[in-house]
């Protein structure tokens, strides 16, 4: 039976780079949006191991404060409101709907795991033109603990009624990658600008330097090889 293919979806589906012109706008420097994602990771990451927990939009909301804190910068409510309501608004990458079609074109099941809420996913997806691929969008909102935390991934397996190495996470972010595989699924990794694999995490059977070639190999390996 072909795996069930499950996205990440900032980065790897919709383009984060979309927020740049605000954050230039705010902070003066595009980088500041480099340097915000990474807080919000981070501070997701710290409330897994530490065994609390806020949504990804809160935690979106104070790593804004503290780039604009590290900056010197005062965040007034027009200008937080101007990024935060942008991410709602994110385009997706030129290449996923190709990709996207050429899955289903093939048959494969397609769902969707974030560190989103499902509410945000959901008008992220309608606002992309993306929402008739998914048969599920998944948020971890569920099991209130953020990826890479094995529990996102056994929850994705469970709601989509399959066992753990029947699902096929694809991301364009090494961390996910990495955690998915050690929870017991395959992986694939999506290759955008700046995203490379982690060398002391496990090495994904699919590999692209973007979403069209992640696909192509995805439907070689789990259609054309019969699995």
């Amino acid at each position: 039976m072909p795996r069930v293919c499950v996205f990440d979806v900032n980065e790897t589906l919709l383009d984060l780079g979309a927020l740049d012109p605000h954050f230039q706008q705010v902070f003066g420097d595009t980088g500041a949006r480099r340097s915000w994602f990474q807080q919000v990771l981070q501070s997701a990451w710290v409330a897994t191991i530490t065994g609390t927990y806020a949504d990804f939009s809160t935690i979106g909301q104070a790593a804004l404060t503290m780039i604009a804190e590290r900056q010197g910068i005062e965040l007034g409510d027009e200008a937080r409101g101007l990024i935060l309501d942008a991410v709602g608004r994110l385009p997706a990458h030129p290449d996923v709907r190709p990709a996207l079609d050429n899955l289903r074109s093939a048959g494969l099941r397609i769902a969707a795991l974030t560190n989103s809420t499902e509410q945000v996913a959901r008008a992220q997806f309608a606002n992309a033109d993306l929402d008739t691929y998914f048969e599920q969008i998944l948020s971890v909102d569920a099991v209130k603990q953020f990826k890479p935390s094995a529990d996102v991934y056994r929850m994705a397996a469970a709601r989509l009624n399959v066992e753990m190495d029947q699902v096929r996470l694809i991301a364009a972010h090494a961390w996910d990658v990495t955690g998915a595989i050690r929870a017991g699924c395959a992986a694939a990794f999506v290759g955008r600008p700046g995203q490379v694999l982690d060398p002391q995490g496990e090495r994904p059977d699919i590999i692209g330097r973007d979403l069209r070639e992640v696909a192509e190999q995805i439907v070689a390996v789990e259609v054309g090889a019969g699995h």
